[in-house]
């Protein structure tokens, strides 16, 4: 005869049994899903990399991922709609995680884009005609404000604009052309007289400088975003149906290009941390935005005793989650802060300036780092990387977890070994504008860094080696947006240019899949969100892209060259 079972041992049987039948009705007594996908490749990049057959939603999250005959069964009734991919790939929605989207907006449709991408290089002349052209459509007391210039992508090499070039082009309207690094400015002799600005006027602050020649006359060439803010001043303010607008059309470009969730890097970089923090908060509230978007607010902006937003404030649509700083310059704008000095001009020792005392950076980082703030730091070069890692190094402490800190280092574009393995210890995760290696690599192979240095920037497959996640980005307005061409780019690493094609750094290759990964999941875990977007799979937000072909299954030369069909968030799809 077996034993008596106490009642209390059988009422928690009982209980136990209760919630294990409960768990076993909820796993097929469930609502029919509201969409499921079948017919094509559906690359979900969980941990595996598996693709499946199906995919089912409901109320805009993922609820099943798998055979499609399990989820035809087990998901869908009448009311489902069942979309055929026709052949056509299923995949994450791609992660952007830097981009200045208020900037880029004004670049699209508010200054004279001058941008330019594609070959021939523009000469002084084409540019200064460009300039003309656009005197046109300035309005009475206007500036011709204007963007993209490159003096590495100019012919000859380096040849840059001068307040004499662009007196030529106008001594009566004020000129303020940013460089394609936006780390420099250009302004004409106009400009200068409007801002207040002369050979006298003390250097501001922050690695603000106006650069000035042997004689001590300013040369119309701005360094840093401190030296812009007399100008910014005096420039007529867009109208907030302007930025309304533009913001709208640039975040629906982002969205054509796949990107379901970007960041916005330097929130009040451009308009002030009040207003561009009122503009999102406009949007949001009217219509929304076509894209999910994280925001970092920029470090200069931030008004002492500010306690607007807190940190992780917000929602899936929209949250605040880090402060983001810069320590030196632009690579391509020889104003990186480098080890070695510069290749070019040959026998410089100018090896570019750091915008911070170490001390100076670590004061300005810690109360945010202190209140729970994801920290952003720009660093190009390995002299600005170190000064992150030394101060990020400090911050931690041996106190703080370094995954659920996850400091990030933008661009760490020229780097040591030394500082790969530093960066794995801290748990930093780098994001590499990896359109460098395309745009400027010949630049900085033949001229500005040296080969040596050249081939080891923007080091993916060392990184990979060392176990650290990185993700990929376009800083834009800096290089084009376009997440499938950063595949492309870091998985050939060749070089546009003129002459021949070349790979820059052949051992810096990497896989497809790890490219996408840069461009999904690990973009999403550098921005805190790989709990909700970055992968498809079950529980996350019903985020994704169909595209024309599988990059998996296509050569990689022709990866970023793959059409978007369609952009879907939160299980709505997102009309062009």
């Amino acid at each position: 005869m077996s034993p008596a079972i106490p009642e209390a041992t059988m009422i928690r049987v009982s209980k136990n049994l209760l919630i294990s039948a409960l768990f076993f009705y909820g796993s097929w007594a469930h609502a029919a899903a509201d969409l499921v996908f079948v017919g094509g490749p559906i690359v979900t990049v969980n941990a595996k990399n598996e693709e499946v057959q199906a995919l089912a939603t409901k109320d805009g999250k993922i609820v099943a991922v798998g055979l499609e005959a399990d989820i035809r069964k087990n998901w869908v009734d009448q009311k489902t709609q069942v979309i055929d991919l026709r052949g056509q790939t299923l995949m994450p929605g791609f992660v952007e995680p830097h981009v200045h989207i208020v900037l880029t907006a004004m670049v699209e449709g508010l200054w004279l884009d001058l941008s330019n991408f594609s070959l021939p290089y523009d000469t002084i002349d084409t540019l200064s005609e460009k300039l003309r052209a656009a005197l046109k459509t300035v309005p009475p007391g206007g500036w011709l404000a204007g963007f993209g210039v490159d003096p590495s992508r100019t012919s000859p090499f380096m040849a840059e604009l001068t307040v004499e070039v662009l007196d030529k082009v106008s001594k009566d309207v004020p000129i303020f052309i940013l460089n394609q690094s936006g780390h420099i400015a250009y302004v004409n002799s106009k400009a200068f007289e409007v801002a207040g600005v002369n050979n006298q006027t003390p250097k501001p602050p922050n690695g603000g400088i106006y650069v000035k020649d042997e004689k001590g006359n300013l040369t119309g060439k701005l360094v840093e975003a401190p030296s812009y803010l007399a100008f910014q001043a005096k420039m007529p303010v867009p109208t907030q149906q302007e930025l309304i607008q533009a913001v709208r059309n640039t975040t629906k470009k982002l969205a054509m290009k796949g990107v379901t969730t970007s960041s916005e890097i330097t929130v009040g970089a451009n308009l002030g941390l009040e207003n561009e923090m009122g503009l999102y908060k406009y949007l949001l509230a009217n219509g929304g935005l076509p894209v999910r978007v994280r925001a970092y607010l920029y470090g200069s902006a931030i008004p002492k005793g500010f306690q607007g937003v807190k940190p992780n404030e917000g929602d899936d649509l929209f949250r605040y989650v880090g402060v983001k700083f810069i320590s030196d310059g632009s690579t391509q704008g020889l104003t990186a802060a480098l080890n070695e000095p510069y290749a070019y001009p040959a026998g410089t020792k100018f090896r570019g300036d750091l915008n911070y005392q170490d001390e100076q950076l670590l004061a300005l980082m810690k109360p945010y780092f202190d209140q729970g703030w994801q920290l952003s730091v720009h660093a190009n070069g390995s002299r600005a990387v170190e000064q992150t890692l030394n101060n990020y190094a400090k911050l931690l402490d041996g106190k703080s977890q370094p995954e659920k800190r996850r400091l990030r280092i933008e661009h760490f574009t020229v780097t040591t070994p030394e500082q790969l393995v530093r960066t794995k210890q801290l748990g930093v995760v780098p994001g590499f504008t990896i359109g460098h290696v395309h745009y400027w690599g010949q630049a900085f192979n033949d001229q500005i860094l040296g080969a040596p240095r050249a081939e080891c920037i923007d080091p993916s497959a060392s990184l990979k080696k060392e176990g650290v996640r990185f993700a990929y980005h376009s800083d834009s307005p800096v290089s084009p947006y376009g997440p499938l061409k950063y595949i492309t780019q870091g998985v050939t690493r060749v070089w546009q240019s003129p002459l021949q094609r070349k790979v820059l750094g052949p051992n810096e290759r990497i896989s497809v899949d790890d490219a996408i990964r840069a461009v999904t999941i690990d973009a999403a875990y550098q921005m805190m969100s790989d709990d909700k977007i970055g992968s498809l799979e079950v529980g996350k937000l019903a985020d994704f892209v169909v595209l024309e072909k599988n990059p998996r299954a296509t050569p990689s030369e022709q990866i970023g060259d793959i059409k978007v069909l369609q952009t879907w968030v939160g299980g709505k799809r997102q009309e062009w």
